[in-house]
């Protein structure tokens, strides 16, 4: 299957197989994709970050990481992993991450992974309640020794590459994230292909 494109601050839904594998590329370097999905026969089984990172006893998403879902079903595998930096705690940006975190965004419209996400998941049938944490592929995320985060520019270079499998029947939602402090300060494109 040909590569597709998402342009800065989009995003993409779609049904990805058992066995299938998707390949999210960052293009041009500096970008972070959030990643989420359900179960194609049960919306209600959907990504989980607790227990993903409580199976592998680390907070570290690489090759080999199976990710998990709210009711300990292996919903996919990382097989394929050139960046080794990726966020797992986090929630998808929303208009309300732009009103609260971002003073200078205040009250203004500004695009966001979680409506991408909630807009092409829609016609597939996920409920926007049902978006929880994503995995934020590529991004730059650290805590202080008191537990304080901090975000900086993605580690990821031109043509980094994660690349899952899918061990159930899953319908994804997949963004070139919107939030600009996420990016390094500038919102670029992301890439993707399924095959199998």
């Amino acid at each position: 299957m040909d590569t597709t494109r998402l342009a800065p601050q989009t995003g993409a839904g779609f049904v990805l197989r058992a066995g299938q594998s998707l390949t999210v590329v960052d293009p041009t370097g500096g970008q972070v994709s959030d990643f989420y999905c359900v179960l194609a026969d049960d919306h209600d089984e959907w990504l989980s970050s607790g227990r993903t990172i409580d199976y592998a006893n680390s907070t570290l998403v690489t090759t080999g990481t199976v990710l998990y879902s709210n009711r300990s079903t292996e919903m996919a595998v990382v097989v394929d992993d050139t960046c080794g930096r990726h966020d797992f705690l986090l929630t998808p940006c929303s208009q309300q991450t732009f009103d609260l975190l971002y003073p200078e965004f205040e009250g203004a419209y500004h695009p966001s992974c979680f409506e991408n996400l909630a807009t092409s998941m829609g016609p597939l049938g996920v409920d926007p309640d049902r978006i929880g944490t994503t995995l934020n592929i590529f991004m730059n995320v650290w805590a202080e020794r008191d537990g304080e985060l901090h975000i900086d520019p993605p580690t990821s270079v031109a043509g980094d590459r994660f690349v899952l499998e899918a061990r159930a029947d899953l319908v994804v939602g997949l963004t070139a994230c919107s939030a600009e402090k996420s990016n390094g300060g500038v919102c670029k494109p992301i890439d993707y292909r399924i095959d199998g």
